[in-house]
């Protein structure tokens, strides 16, 4: 394979991760607005699909060097901001 080649699949791979990490950051924003949204009406939520989300980001940020890892979401971070938006 040729550098040319090579550097075309490399960068090819690079935007795929990017995409995929930017794809992922909007589920995750969603999964956040769902879970205030149920927080907000006093219903049950959880965080693990937050987190399953975010898990997958981390996974990306580490292959790629300025990707900046996301916090795992805690219910106690959800209620916190939701008592904030109350106050």
């Amino acid at each position: 394979m040729s550098v040319h080649k090579a550097i075309t699949q490399h960068v090819n791979n690079q935007n795929q991760l990017i995409k995929e990490f930017l794809l992922l950051d909007q589920e995750r924003e969603k999964r956040i607005e769902e879970a205030i949204h149920l927080c907000i009406s006093g219903q049950e939520f959880s965080t693990y699909l937050i987190n399953e989300v975010t898990e997958k980001m981390n996974e990306i940020s580490k292959k790629i060097e300025n990707l900046p890892s996301r916090k795992l979401v805690t219910p106690q971070m959800v209620e916190d901001y939701v008592k904030k938006l109350k106050s």
